[in-house]
């Protein structure tokens, strides 16, 4: 099976299989975001608990792209502590900012490396960045809550 293939069965697999994909009633912080380039919406709630990322939840609505990426990102997180997950987004952000340039570190993006093809679409790259800037926006204000 060729790779290409295999990475397109990953974005379907968490596209009609998503994980996490109900609000919790318990979290940190809650956010709404929208790409309005195309209309796809994510609200997604996060629980930071004792500096680890304890729970992240989400609902929403659009392309394959950004629910797949959604639901990849929402595996990533739980159990990382702040720092290690802002890694992982950065890593995730360069890759989509690669033009089809980079593969993606396997090791630290894990079934998000099955989204490195988006980067060489600049219409799509805000699809597969929807729910990581959603997180980006809730650990921001989870770690601000957290030091009042």
């Amino acid at each position: 099976m060729e790779l290409e293939s295999l990475y397109q069965e990953v974005i379907l697999d968490h596209y009609k299989h998503p994980a996490n994909k109900k609000l919790s009633p318990d979290y940190t912080a809650q956010v709404h975001h929208v790409n309005t380039s195309c209309g796809d919406e994510i609200t997604l709630n996060l629980s930071l608990k004792d500096g680890l990322i304890s729970q992240v939840s989400w609902e929403g609505v659009g392309c394959s792209i950004s629910q797949a990426s959604t639901s990849i990102m929402t595996d990533l997180m739980i159990g990382k502590n702040t720092e290690s997950a802002l890694s992982v987004l950065g890593e995730f952000t360069s890759l989509m900012q690669s033009k089809g340039l980079a593969k993606g570190d396997e090791l630290v993006l894990e079934d998000a490396v099955a989204l490195a093809g988006v980067s060489k679409f600049p219409a799509r790259i805000k699809c597969a960045l929807l729910g990581w800037m959603a997180f980006k926006d809730a650990i921001s204000q989870s770690v601000t809550q957290q030091e009042k």
